[in-house]
């Protein structure tokens, strides 16, 4: 077993307590419109008023989303607790991503921006962000599995963890951090090598719906249908509209006179 003793709470001011989980998060957005600024920079195809106002515009939809879902898969708390609706201590990966992209792509519509070609430039950003928030959620003791006996198993033991102390756990969030890496890795490779605007985005939404689907199995969670939990029901969406978006775009690539 492998005890986490580390205690969440980086500093606090004025009273005000920052957690290690809200500045890995704050880095990961920093990941993702550096990344994009550099790319700028070498010859994308768009300005950097472009990547600016649409992280001006990713950003919030992004934490809107992200809150949204966290609060309507908890409903039953926060019906008795309204007051709490409002906040940042609960966010979801997939209402962040989504709603972010969403966001975009309005942006992209209203300015007659590209938002394949964004989106396929920051995907590996994308990913690599969540491996760095995930860190956030291994020192911030939430997001964890269920309870195991293997060997690496998580044992939170500070006060101040979001984790239950002292039982051992599946550390997911490790789990995913190297499992986001390898998809980063890949799609780095592939960049440059598929035809198509917006099919990059595509295979890393591919990639990690297919991840999330697996591995909330071994976390608890509200089950609402067959035992599956929000998260695994917006992967199973997210697969089935992006492989019927590749097939569509694959017969769009293929001159007419070659189709069988």
């Amino acid at each position: 077993m492998i005890i986490v003793d580390v205690d969440p709470v980086a500093f606090s001011i004025g009273g005000i307590a920052v957690r290690w989980y809200g500045i890995m998060v704050a880095l990961a957005v920093l990941i993702v419109v550096v990344w994009a600024l550099v790319a700028v920079r070498r010859g994308a195809g768009f300005t950097y008023d472009t990547v600016i106002n649409a992280a001006i515009v990713g950003i919030p939809s992004g934490v809107i989303f992200s809150r949204a879902l966290h609060v309507i898969d908890l409903w039953d708390y926060y019906r008795e607790n309204p007051y709490l609706i409002i906040g940042g201590a609960g966010l979801t990966i997939w209402g962040a991503v989504l709603g972010a992209a969403i966001g975009i792509w309005v942006y992209s519509r209203f300015k007659k921006v590209s938002f394949g070609r964004l989106a396929d430039t920051i995907a590996p950003a994308i990913i690599l962000a969540q491996a760095v928030g995930r860190v956030g959620c291994a020192i911030n003791g939430c997001c964890h599995g269920m309870g195991t006996d293997l060997p690496w198993a998580f044992v939170y033991m500070h006060p101040a963890s979001e984790a239950r102390l002292g039982v051992p756990v599946h550390p997911t969030q490790i789990y995913e951090i190297i499992y986001n890496l390898m998809v980063f890795a890949v799609l780095l490779s592939l960049r440059g090598k598929l035809r198509g605007e917006g099919v990059l985005f595509s295979v890393y939404l591919l990639f990690y719906s297919v991840w999330r689907l697996g591995i909330d199995f071994l976390r608890e969670g509200r089950e609402i249908v067959l035992g599956m939990h929000q998260p695994q029901l917006i992967s199973i969406i997210v697969i089935i509209f992006v492989v019927a978006q590749l097939i569509v775009m694959r017969r769009r690539s293929v001159p007419s006179g070659t189709r069988a």
